[in-house]
């Protein structure tokens, strides 16, 4: 299922979300013009490697679990991630506002990389994109508009259909499928990742948006009493 927009609409301009979008495309043009040999340089510094982080001492490597939200490795791992984001993000925005939303997708990033760093402690293979934090923001999405729908493209054998289905469906069959291949990865080798996904960043970022997105989303004000009857007395009784 290829997800194309949502049927919720924003109130105010997403500014911090198209930012965070805009940046990460500006990073990986940064990352295409280095070249191949100052790209790994690149990646090997601001990439997440657990073994480096925990065998070097995390004081020299603070950085990695925020930059690495930041790098891409191809065109279509950043645009896959950037439209996901672009479609969801843009709602919790405007639920949260824009410094709080910022805060909420630094700290789920942080999340997933955490989780990812537990998970794997061993692995030498660098640790890179957005989606760890991007799956906060889906975490989030689920518990601020479980009603929504997600217009989705679905091919079924030769055929393209395109139907909106339930936001807690889509998101809920995501995560799942998040923990099947996540306990599949566990089980592969311990000082590489199964096939270079970081499962269980996604996991925790996830888990991390529908935990904390109550504490961080003001209340929604509650809608204004309407005002009484001409046939009601100043308690609000009817009157025959």
């Amino acid at each position: 299922m290829i997800p194309l927009r949502d049927t919720i609409s924003s109130r105010r301009f997403p500014i911090v979300n198209v930012s965070i979008i805009a940046f990460n495309v500006l990073v990986f043009l940064a990352e295409v013009a280095l070249g191949q040999e100052g790209l790994y340089r690149f990646i090997a510094s601001c990439g997440l490697v657990p073994a480096d982080f925990w065998r070097g001492g995390w004081l020299t490597r603070w950085w990695t679990p925020i930059t690495s939200i930041f790098i891409h490795t191809g065109w279509w791992h950043l645009v896959s991630n950037m439209f996901t984001l672009y479609i969801f993000g843009d709602n919790v925005e405007d639920r949260l506002g824009h410094i709080r939303y910022l805060l909420f997708y630094l700290l789920s990033g942080m999340a997933a990389s955490t989780v990812h760093l537990v998970a794997h402690t061993n692995s030498l293979v660098p640790t890179v994109g957005a989606s760890g934090a991007i799956a906060g923001v889906l975490g989030a999405y689920l518990i601020l508009f479980p009603r929504a729908r997600v217009v989705t493209l679905v091919p079924i054998f030769y055929f393209i259909r395109i139907v909106q289905v339930p936001a807690l469906i889509y998101l809920g069959f995501w995560f799942v499928s998040q923990l099947f291949n996540g306990f599949l990865a566990l089980t592969a080798a311990d000082v590489y990742q199964a096939d270079g996904v970081a499962w269980w960043a996604h996991i925790g970022g996830f888990v991390f948006g529908l935990a904390v997105i109550r504490l961080l989303a003001p209340r929604t004000p509650r809608p204004p009493a309407p005002p009484p009857s001409p046939h009601t007395d100043r308690y609000g009784r009817s009157g025959w």
